[in-house]
């Protein structure tokens, strides 16, 4: 490990020289924060964990200077549709919840709880799906769906938001809307507080244009978010030129609201992120980065399993993994603080050909305290000036490469306002005044483990209106409910109505559960049909439909449908296997369904009369988790 040292001005002819000068007359734009998204069911499994290892995950996420020391938390608003790796329940699911909305789903909860541990922590929220009652997604509805999202925080957590995304995710948004329905419908119950983010959408920064000729809209937007904009555009250089003009010009600031999507377990991507929150300032002047997902909470098999700062998708096991991006975010969030502002003449590219190796400064503008953070892809040495009036105490040095990360080195000091240091490749470092950084650290988490089998749950141990344990929902809102015959408690499908939807997952509402290692077992459920059909399937694939099931419908006609992969991640739902009805069948009572899955034979029955056995087979092997529809 290399030890930082003061070199007097000495240079190491070997390392590329870059010299900096950090002065608090330097004008740049206020920093905003690092945050990430709690979005897309992306953070599901979670909730899920036993209280101390979820404790710990969640110490490691959002608890100052310890882990990544998250400075914004940006969550969904749940809509009862998929949007990604599942779908989200809605705080208001009818009209009539409008008055006395739900905390449903655990984005709530997951606020409250970073909220906890920063009391400082920026929250925002915003759209994928919407209810099936709302009209439009720019309506008087919508906003009042909006604004029953803030009461329900408030009301049930004592949550204060801080911004809410005023558009529909990577849809885009209308600003006549904003102007003149959301913004006002806002301020008039009491949330005139809470600022405006917009449009959340992907592209290279169109809405400026659109602002340009709406003066009332662009008075009450006060951010502008766009997603990934690290990667738009085959002109990336000159679209970020464009777009760097365009804020300077408006004032406004810029964030990536989403960004990343990749996992940062390894540490060619945990770089690649530390790089990204750099470029996004030094490129576009982006003040503000969101990454997506916050931590990968989904099941194996679902789409983006594996992304995120971390891992945590075994709840019954309590494992889970730190990677190194945890460690390569808290470069920044552990040594800046929203409010703090960048040095421009201090924020480059080390070489102009390449975005690999960078750097950002930044400073207290209250206590003349500074960070520098580099990305250095090459050794490097830097020639470091400190100028006005900055702090020019000890400069302490952490540094993380693919072999260890968040490591403190030796302090410098400064000799008539400057220093040189000469930093290894492929390497993180910053360098700072401030104090009190940590590698913050748990007692090793258990080992992961199967999904435990056999497996049975008949929900009796829960209150009405709770997400039972290591249920999924993919399309719809599964919850428990008390029985239609007043003798228990089930697990019922909320949703009265198909909303607006952002993404596929079939055409039934379903949630999964289980291992996608599965391969013969057998699935049975209880099932009471109030309405349309209802069924059981296995060997789930991709987070699109079900590998294979039993459908029942009201009118007692049965089917066993499936779908097959045609080629990499293309399933094609096939005509049912099976079909029949059941004669004498009564609707308004419970029914036993079982499927058998063994080799490529499906064995269904129906109140434990046998109705088909058929042959499947899919093109990839049967691997994939099992759960009831």
């Amino acid at each position: 490990m290399m030890t930082a040292v003061l070199l007097s001005g000495l240079s190491v002819p070997a390392f590329a020289q870059t010299k900096i000068v950090l002065d608090d007359a330097d004008s740049g734009r206020v920093f905003e924060g690092i945050g990430v998204v709690s979005a897309g069911a992306s953070t599901r499994n979670l909730v899920d964990y036993p209280e101390k290892q979820r404790s710990e995950v969640l110490d490691y996420m959002f608890k100052p200077k310890f882990g990544a020391s998250l400075q914004h938390l940006k969550v969904e608003i749940g809509g009862g549709e998929n949007s990604t790796c599942g779908s989200e329940p809605s705080h208001a699911i009818t009209r009539e919840e409008l008055a006395n909305p739900l905390p449903r789903g655990y984005e709530f909860w997951l606020m409250a709880e970073a909220r906890k541990r920063n009391p400082k922590i920026l929250l925002d929220c915003l759209a994928w799906g919407y209810a099936g009652w709302i009209s439009s997604p720019f309506s008087q509805d919508s906003a009042d769906w909006y604004v029953a999202f803030l009461y329900a925080a408030r009301k049930h957590y004592g949550l204060k938001m801080d911004w809410l995304a005023a558009g529909w995710n990577e849809k885009g948004t209308d600003l006549n809307w904003i102007a003149k329905t959301l913004r006002p419908k806002l301020d008039a119950h009491g949330y005139a507080d809470v600022k405006l983010q917009a449009p959340d959408n992907n592209g290279s920064w169109q809405i400026f244009d659109d602002l340009a000729r709406n003066a009332e809209a662009d008075k009450v937007i006060q951010a502008v978010g766009y997603h990934y904009p690290n990667e738009f555009g085959p002109q990336i250089e000159a679209e970020a030129k464009h777009a760097a003009e365009k804020v300077i010009a408006n004032g406004k600031p810029l964030w990536s609201s989403e960004e990343f999507c990749y996992s940062g377990k390894t540490w060619e991507m945990a770089m690649l992120l530390a790089q990204v929150y750099n470029k996004n300032y030094i490129r576009s002047r982006i003040t503000k980065t969101e990454v997506w997902p916050m931590l990968s909470g989904m099941y194996p098999g679902l789409a983006f399993h594996g992304a995120g700062l971390m891992l945590a998708d075994t709840p019954w096991s309590g494992y889970y993994d730190l990677y190194p991006a945890v460690w390569t975010t808290a470069h920044t969030a552990q040594f800046t603080e929203p409010g703090w502002r960048y040095m421009d003449k201090a924020c480059a590219k080390i070489e102009t050909n390449t975005w690999k190796g960078n750097y950002v400064a930044l400073r207290d503008p209250e206590k003349g305290d500074w960070s520098l953070i580099v990305c250095a892809d090459k050794p490097v040495t830097f020639q470091v000036q400190v100028a006005g009036k900055l702090a020019r105490g000890e400069v302490h040095v952490w540094k993380s490469n693919e072999q260890i990360q968040f490591i403190e080195e030796k302090p410098l000091r400064l000799t008539n306002g400057a220093f040189t240091i000469s930093l290894e490749g492929n390497s993180v470092y910053t360098l700072s005044t401030t104090t009190g950084q940590k590698k913050g650290a748990h007692p090793a988490p258990p080992p992961a483990s199967d999904f435990p089998l056999p497996y049975k749950d008949n929900f009796e141990s829960y209150a009405a209106g709770v997400i039972p344990k290591y249920t999924s929902d993919q399309k719809g809102s599964f919850e428990t409910a008390k029985r239609e015959d007043g003798k228990g408690v089930c697990l019922k499908q909320i949703v009265p109505k198909e909303g607006f939807i952002w993404a596929g997952a079939g055409n039934l509402p379903h949630t999964i559960f289980g291992d996608r290692n599965w391969t013969d077992y057998t699935i049975q459920a209880d099932v009471f049909i109030t309405a349309g059909k209802a069924g059981i399937g296995g060997r789930y694939w991709c987070g699109e439909q079900r590998g294979a099931g039993l459908v029942l419908q009201q009118d007692g006609t049965w089917s066993i449908e499936a779908s097959v992969v045609a080629g990499v991640n293309n399933e094609l739902k096939v005509p049912p296997l099976a079909t029949g009805k059941i004669d004498g069948f009564i609707p308004a009572t419970w029914h036993h369904l079982t499927l058998v899955l063994k080799g490529d034979e499906l064995t269904t029955s129906i109140d434990g009369k046998e109705v088909a056995r058929v042959r499947y087979k899919n093109s990839i092997p049967p691997t994939k988790a099992a759960g009831p529809t």
